[in-house]
Parts: structure tokens; C-alpha cells; sequence
């Protein structure tokens, strides 16, 4: 008989995301491996309900259920909207509603949550109402920042607590959860997301490759705190001062934008840079869109202050791009020093351009760590070594005998290279 799963998450395509992106590709995997895949998605963040009720646009809740990719079911959850004075206990306890309500309909053997906080405590807490197995996935940002939330720390204690197992896409973010919840270390394990092969040649010709001069620096991504991006500024400042003024012609390309509650700060960590005639933004475009830049970079450029398992990262690596990031969460463990790259301390300006010079100064050196990242991420990162050691915390949560023997097989089966 077919298992059903039901994935619970704060995006899936068609929105923009790596979160999305992720759930999307473990679905899919999950397909493969016979699983019935369902998604709920929803936010816990109600800036459109707020919104809405200052309007007085009322509305009920609402679950609109659709198929994607012709075997995903995916349920886009909404809270009612009744109030002007609702708080966030009002819309998360009508979401949790219609998740019971899907498990009623559906029965489902097992619950994924993806981000660990109300997305972890809303089905860790609808498994153990239902006697259902729970797994939760930690993807940075809700153990690197959000657990600093006092409202929200006891909700992510409670919900490592009582998964039956617990990933995380880097050593790092386990660690952390380990001193949060000793009790996980038994069922738990880290493993990086994956890479699909993508054909670079197939993508058109980006609009702003005009604008590109000389040695071009690029990053992708949604620009805020984690990223590092005033260290990046200075490091690129340090560059241009450089004496050789053929080798210090850089532009710096950033293939997103700034995100919006921080723009402000960011324009003017830009002016303040000396740098900032230098920079390309594109402004928020698609994936495709930001992956045809790829082949106009020369220097990947990924400076986090903490950033889980970003799938730019992987891209990048795919791109044969030579790479320069931090030693934080999966960026520092996936990443070789000199082998494949360069990982260098996050914030730390004098290590960066030291880095970026030595890239900037040697192209020969930029081609060997490019194609030796490609090769990393075309075997350690393929989808096929990503799908095994989700089969294996599957089978772990569904076996009827859960022991801790079986338990430590699956960790050792799930410890990255």
C-alpha cells in the first residue's frame, strides 16, 4: 500500500525561494521512491491578513488544492481574516485546523516539516495528537536567527524535542540544535541539499552583461543581514586600490536585490563603500534568469555571516565558477580551502580581498578551483546521494521497530564526505 506524506512549508513554486526550491526537489525525490506526496503551504508571517483586516476585507479560511508536476498534491492554506484585533494565536490556530482537517481527509502515514519553527511546532503537534511519525528539517534561518525569539524558543525546544528525527543541511546548525535539545543526538543527522545538472548553454543572454567590466565579482541571492555584504563592499574597495590598474578593473555584479525592511541600510552601506560605481544590481529576477548571469561571472563571491546550505552556493559550484565564501554552516564544509575554493572567517574584510585578489590576479588558478567545484558538485552533490539518505530517515521513521541501534545505522549512513 502507498505511503502517504504530507509536506508542510512556507513556499513552493511557482514562488520564489530556497526553501521552495528544496521542498520541490525532495518531493519529487519522494515520488520516485513511491511515496504519495501532498504539500501544505502557508506562512506564519500575516502581513496579508493584517493587511486585509485593516481593510475590512474579511474573509473565511480557505485551502485551494491543486496538482503540480502531475503527481504532487499541493494545499495552499489561508487563515481567516474576522478581525482588526487578531493575533497571531487566532490565524496559526486556524491553520492548524486545516491541516486536521487534510489528515482527516487524507490520512496520511507521515508528516515533513520544513523551517522549524510554526511550521515545525504546528504538524510536530498534529503528529503527536494523531500518533503520526514526524520528521523536521532545519534550513538555517530558523536556528541561526529566529530562535533568538523569546516568544519562540520554548516552540522550537518543544518540537526538537518530540521529532522523531531531525535534519539539518550543515554540522553547524546540528551542533546548535544538540545544545538546544541534547536529547536529538540519537535521531538526528546533517546532509547538504542537492544539485541537478544545469545546461548554461541554454540560457539566454542576461540584459545588464553591457554594464559588465573587467573582472567581474558576482553573488546571488535576496541581499539582508546574513549575507555579508558590507565586507564584500570593502573587500572590493581594497581591490580597486590595488596599484596595476588593469587588474583592479572590477565590476561587482549582485543578482537580486536588497531585501526591503533593510533597503535603506543597504543604499547607504553602498554610498558610504567608494565602491558603488562599480556595482550591477539586477533587482529581483527569476532562477532562470539569475543563473544566465552565472556564466558572466568570473569570481563567485558568497560572504555569509551564517546562510544554511544555499542552493546559489551549489549553482555557482555547477557553474565552474571559482569561489570565495565563509567558513560558516555548509558554505565552510562543503568547500575546500584551495582545492575547490577559498573559505576564509566570516566578516573578516583583510582575508576576503586577499582572497579575491588572489582569483582577480590569476585566471589560470580561477579555472582549476572552478572545474575542481563543478566535479564536487556533479558527484558529492548529486540528487542520486541526496534521494539514498532521504530513503533512509524515511524508512527510519516508518519502520515499526524504531531502535536506537537502527537509529545509529542511519546516522552513520547520513555523515557527508
Amino acid at each position: 500500500m502507498t505511503q502517504r506524506v504530507c509536506i508542510t512549508t512556507l513556499e513552493f513554486p511557482p514562488d520564489v525561494g530556497g526553501v521552495g526550491e528544496s521542498v520541490s526537489r525532495i518531493a519529487n525525490m519522494l515520488i520516485d521512491l513511491g511515496y504519495e506526496v501532498h504539500v501544505a503551504v502557508f506562512r506564519a508571517v500575516f502581513r496579508e491578513e493584517r493587511a486585509l483586516a485593516a481593510a475590512g476585507d474579511y474573509r473565511r479560511a480557505a485551502c485551494d488544492t491543486t496538482t503540480q508536476s502531475g503527481e504532487i498534491t499541493v494545499h495552499r492554506l489561508k487563515p481567516a481574516v474576522r478581525s482588526q484585533q487578531a493575533k497571531v494565536q487566532d490565524y496559526l490556530c486556524d491553520l492548524q485546523a486545516q491541516l486536521q482537517g487534510l489528515h482527516n481527509q487524507y490520512q496520511f502515514d507521515v508528516l515533513h516539516a520544513f523551517f522549524i519553527n510554526e511550521m515545525g511546532f504546528l504538524t510536530t503537534l498534529l503528529g503527536k495528537e494523531n500518533g503520526l511519525p514526524v520528521i523536521n528539517s532545519v534550513r538555517g534561518a530558523d536556528l541561526n536567527k529566529h530562535v533568538f525569539n523569546p516568544a519562540q524558543f520554548s516552540q522550537v525546544s518543544w518540537t526538537l524535542t518530540h521529532s522523531d528525527w531531525t535534519t539539518f543541511v550543515s554540522r553547524d546548525l546540528m551542533r546548535r540544535a544538540r545544545v538546544i535539545a541534547p536529547g536529538i543526538q540519537r535521531k538526528s543527522s546533517a546532509f547538504w541539499n542537492a544539485i541537478a545538472p544545469i545546461s548554461f548553454d541554454d540560457l539566454p543572454t542576461p540584459a545588464l552583461t553591457d554594464k559588465l567590466q573587467g573582472t567581474v565579482i558576482g553573488s546571488i541571492g535576496s541581499f539582508r543581514d546574513k549575507k555579508g555584504l558590507e565586507y564584500l563592499f570593502d573587500a572590493c574597495q581594497q581591490l580597486r586600490a590595488k596599484t596595476n590598474p588593469a587588474q583592479a578593473d572590477l565590476t561587482l555584479l549582485l543578482v537580486g536585490d536588497f531585501a526591503e525592511k533593510e533597503r535603506d541600510y543597504w543604499k547607504k552601506t553602498l554610498s558610504d563603500s567608494g565602491f558603488a560605481d562599480r556595482v550591477v544590481i539586477t533587482g529581483k529576477i527569476s532562477r532562470q534568469a539569475a543563473l544566465a548571469y552565472l556564466p558572466h561571472m568570473d569570481i563567485f563571491a558568497i560572504p555569509s555571516l551564517r546562510d544554511g546550505c544555499p542552493n546559489a552556493l551549489l549553482e555557482a559550484m555547477l557553474a565552474a565558477k571559482a569561489i570565495v565564501g565563509s567558513r560558516v554552516d555548509a558554505i565552510g564544509e562543503i568547500i575546500e580551502d584551495g582545492s575547490d575554493g577559498f573559505i576564509v572567517p566570516p566578516g573578516d574584510t583583510e582575508s576576503l580581498a586577499k582572497a579575491l585578489w588572489q582569483l582577480v590576479s590569476q585566471p589560470n588558478l580561477r579555472q582549476r578551483l572552478g572545474m575542481a567545484a563543478r566535479q564536487k558538485a556533479l558527484t558529492q552533490l548529486a540528487p542520486a546521494v541526496e534521494q539514498q539518505r532521504w530513503q533512509a530517515v524515511y524508512q527510519q521513521v516508518l519502520s515499526p521497530k524504531r531502535s536506537p541501534l537502527r537509529a545509529l545505522h542511519v546516522r552513520k549512513s547520513l555523515l557527508n564526505p
